[in-house]
């Protein structure tokens, strides 16, 4: 390689560092905002939940951030290939973050509503839901920066014990509201909480699903099964 080859190899490099160090500032940040949202839920702490809210503002500039290198590194170096794929990941990893935020800001909203009502035990039926979409979202993260296929691709089936999950509390709640009319608005809320805590183990999952795409090229939205049978 010439000189000239090895100088734009390293810029690149350089820059591809720069790319994932601010997807992992937005992950630490993102983690963060999703922990302060469900402590102030399960504690009843609107100072936790409002937290979570201020935090977002700068989950959106850390993804504005990242589109914008991004956007800078395809122009300027027109990589190929693996180097593509691995920008191109980052992009999306940013976009998937900032969607775990907003479905955590609006955990925080709906628990600041949920604080104010009378106290209903119900409220502990979510901490499953919200120990599952956590695990889910650390492991996508790990797969993604350490290359792990193997740990990606137990992310979809871990996330459809989320979806059952989910489904769980919505019957219970659909119950809880036939029995016990003066609860309804916390019910309601809850239920809410549980599907977005469902969303938000989506949004996980895809993390994982462009770690593969990333390392291997391929696809596996829609081949979990036949790739975990092989």
């Amino acid at each position: 390689m010439s000189p000239l080859g090895k100088h734009i190899n390293t810029n690149f490099e350089a820059a591809l560092q720069s790319l994932r160090n601010n997807v992992l500032m937005m992950s630490s940040l993102t983690e963060r905002l999703f922990n302060f949202a469900m402590e102030g839920l399960l504690k009843r702490d609107n100072d936790l939940c409002n937290l979570a809210i201020a935090d977002d503002e700068q989950v959106d500039s850390l993804e504005k951030e990242i589109d914008r290198e991004g956007i800078d590194l395809l122009i300027r170096f027109q990589p190929v290939a693996s180097d593509m794929r691995q920008v191109i990941s980052a992009m999306k990893l940013g976009s998937n973050l900032e969607r775990i935020a907003d479905q955590s800001v609006a955990i925080a909203r709906r628990a600041k509503k949920l604080n104010a009502e009378p106290t209903v035990p119900e409220i502990s039926l979510l901490e499953p839901l919200f120990q599952a979409a956590l695990g889910i979202f650390r492991d996508s993260m790990h797969a993604y920066v350490d290359g792990n296929n193997d740990l990606a691709l137990t992310m979809k089936p871990r996330d459809r014990e989320l979806d059952q999950l989910n489904a769980e509390v919505g019957d219970k709640m659909a119950d809880r509201i036939m029995a016990d009319a003066s609860q309804v608005k916390s019910y309601i809320h809850i239920i809410l909480i549980a599907r977005a805590l469902e969303r938000l183990g989506d949004h996980a999952t895809n993390i994982a699903e462009d770690a593969v795409w990333a390392n291997e090229a391929e696809d596996i939205r829609h081949t979990y099964e036949r790739k975990t049978e092989e």
